[in-house]
């Protein structure tokens, strides 16, 4: 993968969040914070962790020294920036999402080809960067799939986030191979 690849890969993952909280969007609080006993109780909770996840691994790759003792740190910084209790409402969800998003896009776009290749400590081993960046991005497509499941349980419908809905319908422009 090159750092256009990535690039696409989380303009990807932004359009599919978005188009989640849009569909979430149209759940009542009760719906939204409702116990469905998931990986994570309710929907709330659910977004409360992916935001958690990409705040926390964006951090991690800022960082000049990057270390085990540094997650453990912006894990607990993480709990308390995206705790589900700070996050009453969709509206909550979306302006955090919006913070995490801009500085996201603002990495993305400054990676190269040769920071892709660097690696960072993560249980014990070392891996790339470019492989944490998939990760980040497979991580909030496993989440959003039990949302839409969520979705389904409260009778609300649910919005495709598919790689190809995205390629098809997704980007401006789509270039031809």
């Amino acid at each position: 993968m090159t750092k256009d690849d990535i690039q696409l890969l989380f303009e990807y993952d932004r359009w599919a969040n978005n188009r989640t909280l849009t569909a979430v969007s149209a759940l009542n609080e009760e719906q939204f914070l409702r116990d469905l006993g998931g990986s994570f109780p309710s929907v709330r909770d659910t977004l409360a962790h992916m935001i958690g996840g990409e705040w926390l691994w964006l951090a991690y790759w800022k960082e000049p020294s990057p270390s085990a003792d540094l997650i453990a740190e912006l894990r607990t910084r993480r709990n308390a920036l995206f705790h589900p209790d700070l996050l009453p409402n969709i509206a909550a969800v979306q302006s955090k999402w919006t913070e995490v998003e801009k500085n996201q896009i603002k990495f993305v776009n400054q990676v190269t080809d040769a920071a892709l290749e660097a690696t960072f400590p993560v249980h014990g081993v070392r891996i790339g960067l470019i492989y944490l960046m998939q990760h980040m991005a497979n991580h909030s497509t496993y989440h959003r799939g039990q949302i839409t499941l969520m979705l389904r349980q409260l009778n609300a419908k649910p919005i495709a986030t598919d790689f190809h809905v995205f390629i098809a319908e997704g980007r401006p422009e789509t270039p031809t191979p």
